[in-house]
């Protein structure tokens, strides 16, 4: 039978290439218009991400609805999802604790990830901190010399900037309001680019 993003999706929810299943409450796939022409990727579900099973619904969620509003995205036209779909953690009391995700495990959710690239075939791909760049790179990246630009990363242009929980952490106040303000403008610089470059019809 023909893929689909919902095939896909269900295959997902019972995903077991790799052990983060076995301490996540759910697989945390990606949503938005199947045909979107940006397509954001981040790290990995959070806390909040994982009870309720959509990406980026937490506090860097929160961020990133922000800045996509300032920077005139509305979030409704792009696809939002993660490199990894489950979420990384370790208990502490109550509470858990965000951990990172390692190389293998990126490596073996990209096979969900390619999916899902292949199936919406966005005009232009955002990564959202490094990890997400990793993955779609193949390699460890510097998001100081990449970030902002379009780097051409056939079938798409990938654009490179921070993940929104980067902006989060910044504990200085002046300096978390201009690193969002400089989060916006690599958004609205995106934005810029896919209206310089409309899909070609088929």
């Amino acid at each position: 039978m023909r893929e689909t993003l919902s095939r896909v999706r269900q295959d997902a929810a019972h995903c077991r290439r790799c052990p983060l299943w076995q301490h996540a409450t759910q697989t945390v796939f990606g949503e938005g218009p199947a045909r979107a022409a940006m397509m954001l990727i981040g790290e990995q579900p959070g806390d909040q991400e994982d009870l309720v099973g959509r990406p980026f619904v937490g506090p860097a969620g929160r961020v990133l609805d922000e800045a996509l509003e300032a920077a005139g995205i509305h979030r409704k036209d792009v696809y939002v999802t993660n490199a990894v779909k489950h979420f990384k953690n370790e208990p502490r009391g109550k509470r858990r604790l965000h951990k990172k995700p390692n190389e293998a495990e990126i490596d073996a959710c990209r096979w969900w990830l390619d999916k899902e690239r292949a199936l919406v075939r966005p005009r232009l791909t955002v990564a959202l901190g490094g990890s997400a760049a990793a993955a779609l790179l193949g390699s460890k990246v510097s998001i100081g010399k990449m970030r902002g630009v379009p780097i051409p990363a056939a079938p798409t242009t990938l654009w490179i900037t921070v993940h929104p929980s980067y902006v989060l952490r910044i504990p200085d106040r002046p300096a978390r309001k201009a690193e969002f303000a400089r989060f916006v403008n690599d958004l609205a610089a995106a934005g810029a680019w896919l209206a310089a470059h409309p899909r070609i019809p088929a």
